[in-house]
C-alpha cells in the first residue's frame, strides 16, 4: 500500500517564542489542546524500546485522532518485537535509517539512553522528522545547541520529556502565577527523593558498566532536568549564579566507577530577582517530589506525588484567631483536592504519566497548526547550560564521599 505523504511545513519557519518574565514562555498560551480537526494522524515511530517507550506508545494509542505509533526500532530486535507485539504495532526496525526510510514518520520519540540522544535526533530531523527526545536533552550544552539549530535550520519542531511540567498540578500552579494568587514569585525550592533501592537503583549499582556511570553528570544527569526546569520556570535571567554542592552518603564501595556516582546534590540558583534552591536525595525519606513557590502575597505547594496544589496565605484576621484558622484552611483545602483526585480516579483520568499524554498533545497540536512549541528553545539550552556548570563544579570537588557542606 501506498504511505500517505509526511505532514510537512518547509514553507513556514518555526515562530519566534516571546519569553514570559517566569520562563517556559509558551505553557499558559498552550496550556489546553485544541480538540482535533478533520486531519489524517501523525505518523510516529520510536527510537528505543526499553521501559520509556512503553509510556510513550501507551499514551499516544490514548489519542488516536491526533497521532498513532507506526513503527518501532531498537538494536536489539527482539526489544522492538516485544514492544510491538505488546502494543500492536504494525512494524518493527533493528535500523533507525531503514525505518526513517521506508515508513517516512512525521514524528520520532527518541527514547534511548542519553548518550544518543544528539546523533538519534540529528540523524531524525536530517531526514524531515519532528522529534520528542526523552529527558536529559543531551549529554551537554554544545549538543543541545547543535540540536536546536539543526531543528531550526531544518524547520522542524522538537521538544523534550519534561512531561511533570504538564501534570495537573504544575498546570493549576502557573494558573495561580497567572492570576496573581502569589504576587510576584521570589523564590522557588525544587525538591526531587529518588530511590536506589527500586528497580532501576538496583540495576545500576549492580552493574559498573550500565550506561549511567558513562554520563558527564552520572546519576545526577539521568534526573535532576525534573529538579532544575521546576526552578528555571521562574528565574528568567539567561545565566543565573549556580552553586552546586554533592556527596555520596551511601555506605556501599566497589572499588570501580559506581564509587565516582555521587547521590546527594544541593543546587543554589540565583537570578538578579528571583533565587531557587535545589535538592536532589537519594537517602531522605519519604522520597518526596514537590515544590514550593514564595511570592509577595502567598506561598505555594504543589506536591507531585499527592497531585494537590496548596497555599499558605496571610492571616487574615488579627491575634490568636488569625493564628487558629490557617491549619483548618490547610485541612479543608486537602480534603477538597482529595476528593477531586478521587472523582478523576473513578473517570480513569488519574494518570502516572498525565503530563506526558499532555505535553504529546501539544506538541502534537504544534506541529499541525505550525504553532509555538510547548516548551521553548531557549529554556531547554539554559537547563542544559545549567547542567553542565553543575556537573563541572561536582567534578571539582573531587572523589565521592565529601560531605555537603
Amino acid at each position: 500500500p501506498a504511505i500517505p505523504p509526511r505532514i510537512r511545513d518547509d514553507e513556514n519557519p518555526v515562530p519566534e517564542q516571546p519569553l514570559r518574565q517566569g520562563g517556559f514562555a509558551n505553557m499558559n498560551e498552550n496550556s489546553k489542546s485544541r480538540p482535533p480537526a478533520a486531519r489524517r494522524p501523525l505518523r510516529v515511530a520510536i527510537i528505543g524500546c526499553g521501559k520509556i517507550a512503553d509510556g510513550h506508545v501507551d499514551e499516544i494509542h490514548k489519542m488516536p485522532e491526533q497521532a498513532q505509533v507506526v513503527a518501532v526500532c531498537d538494536r536489539e530486535a527482539l526489544m522492538a518485537e516485544q514492544l510491538a507485539t505488546r502494543f500492536a504495532i504494525p512494524a518493527t526496525y533493528d535500523n533507525f535509517q531503514q525505518m526513517l526510510e521506508r515508513e517516512r514518520p512525521d514524528v520520532v520519540h527518541v527514547t534511548t539512553p542519553p548518550q544518543s540522544h544528539a546523533a538519534l535526533a540529528l540523524q531524525a530531523l536530517a531526514a524531515g522528522c519532528h522529534v520528542y527526545v526523552e529527558k536529559p536533552f543531551a549529554l551537554d550544552g554544545a549538543q543541545a545547541t547543535q540540536i536546536v539549530a539543526a531543528a531550526e535550520s531544518q524547520r522542524r519542531k522538537i521538544t523534550v520529556g519534561y512531561s511533570s511540567l504538564f501534570d495537573p498540578p504544575a498546570l493549576r500552579l502557573r494558573e495561580m502565577v497567572a492570576e496573581g494568587v502569589l504576587g510576584e514569585p521570589l523564590h522557588v525550592e525544587s525538591f526531587y527523593g529518588y530511590n536506589l533501592d527500586g528497580p532501576f537503583g538496583k540495576a545500576l549499582l549492580a552493574d559498573p558498566g550500565h550506561w549511567v556511570h558513562g554520563l558527564p553528570g552520572k546519576l545526577f544527569h539521568n534526573i535532576i532536568d525534573h529538579m532544575l526546569n521546576k526552578i528555571v520556570e521562574f528565574v528568567p535571567d539567561d545565566v543565573p549564579q549556580v552553586t552546586a554542592l554533592a556527596s555520596a552518603l551511601r555506605p556501599e564501595r566497589f572499588g570501580d566507577e559506581r564509587d565516582a556516582m555521587m547521590d546527594e546534590l544541593r543546587v543554589l540558583v540565583r537570578g538578579q530577582r528571583v533565587t531557587g534552591y535545589g535538592t536532589f536525595s537519594s537517602h531522605i525519606r519519604p522520597a518526596a517530589q514537590f515544590v514550593r513557590v514564595y511570592g509577595t502575597r502567598n506561598i505555594a505547594h504543589v506536591d507531585f506525588l499527592a497531585r494537590t496544589v496548596t497555599l499558605e496565605a496571610s492571616p487574615k484576621l488579627p491575634s490568636a484567631i488569625g493564628r487558629l484558622l490557617p491549619p483548618f484552611e490547610h485541612a479543608s483545602a486537602l480534603v477538597g483536592q482529595g476528593l477531586s483526585n478521587l472523582g478523576r480516579f473513578l473517570r480513569s483520568d488519574f494518570q502516572y504519566f498525565a503530563g506526558m499524554r499532555h505535553l504529546m498533545s501539544l506538541f502534537f497540536d504544534s506541529i499541525v497548526d505550525d504553532g509555538p512549541v510547548p516548551i521553548a528553545y531557549r529554556d531547554i539550552l539554559r537547563i542544559s547550560r545549567m547542567m553542565d556548570e553543575i556537573f563541572c563544579q561536582v567534578r571539582a570537588q573531587g572523589t565521592a564521599g565529601e560531605g555537603i557542606a
